[in-house]
């Protein structure tokens, strides 16, 4: 018996249902093309109803890999499934690490703060996550390959998409940490002027400056791009008919690319044209 029978861990009938449906949530999302309106980061607003941006990060995204994991662990028993193919428990792996630290780590120790998130962005976001790793569980758990004869004959692809995630991440953390430095520069130097005229700190929670390193060159939204190319690489482990990582990628591109559009007018209008200059949003000399 599970934590919720049918759901957690899912029948293989729910778990066809949701995994069907979550193929056209982009469909959703285009709903950000004609609305200015997302209230979290650097468009978000003052509101009575607001989160605050650590912890309401870390909730609305932990329950992702923690559902993934309880799934990993118990649908197998109730399937009376043998142990699960080491690969399987790679891309389970791989899911936790960057969402351990896109959940843990960046909110509530790398950053030195964040902007208030709305409750529409929070509940929005938990539930994306929760749609997306019921799918992904399911598939790796036991609707998906259960052996490693499953596996054979695609190691040369895995091995390929196992680099391509790593690097991603590594670029992934690269670009938040430039973004991170500029809040950290500007809080040692607040913490200096305020020790100087012995006055409270002001906070950062709203500074935003132009990033420069990396792929900050040339386009605005780097580690939105390299969190692409790590879920690329993840599908290419799980092969072309794993289709939970291939709605995964896909339902991020269409979350993410509106909002990187909507970050590059909100630039321009911010530093103006002739500091953002030539940098595309998110893919080089494009978009």
């Amino acid at each position: 018996m599970g934590l919720v029978p049918g759901l957690l861990p899912p029948s293989r009938g729910t778990w066809e249902i949701v995994n069907y449906w979550w193929q056209f949530f982009p469909l959703f999302t285009a709903v950000q093309y004609v609305t200015e309106f997302y209230p979290q980061g650097k468009t978000s607003i003052n509101s009575r109803f607001n989160l605050p941006g650590k912890w309401a990060w870390a909730i609305m995204e932990a329950p992702g890999f923690i559902t993934l994991l309880y799934n990993m662990v118990t649908l197998p028993k109730e399937l009376g499934l043998g142990p699960l193919p080491w690969a399987n428990w790679t891309m389970a792996g791989l899911y936790t690490i960057h969402y351990i630290y896109r959940a843990i780590l960046s909110p509530l120790f790398l950053n030195p703060s964040m902007s208030p998130i709305h409750p529409i962005v929070f509940i929005s976001a938990l539930a994306f996550n929760l749609t997306n790793s019921l799918c992904l569980s399911g598939w790796l758990a036991g609707y998906g390959p259960t052996t490693v004869y499953d596996w054979s004959g695609r190691l040369y692809t895995i091995e390929i998409g196992l680099v391509i995630w790593g690097w991603s991440l590594l670029g992934n953390i690269f670009h938040d940490d430039d973004l991170r430095e500029i809040r950290r520069s500007a809080l040692r130097l607040q913490k200096e002027q305020a020790q100087k005229e012995n006055k409270p700190l002001e906070g950062v929670d709203k500074l935003y400056m132009m990033p420069k390193n990396g792929l900050f060159h040339f386009i605005l939204f780097p580690h939105y791009l390299c969190e692409w190319c790590e879920w690329a690489g993840f599908w290419m482990i799980g092969g072309w008919g794993c289709t939970p990582a291939r709605s995964f990628l896909f339902n991020e591109i269409a979350t993410m690319l509106p909002r990187a559009l909507q970050g590059k007018r909100w630039y321009v209008e911010k530093f103006g044209k002739e500091r953002v200059g030539n940098r595309k949003a998110i893919i080089p000399g494009l978009l």
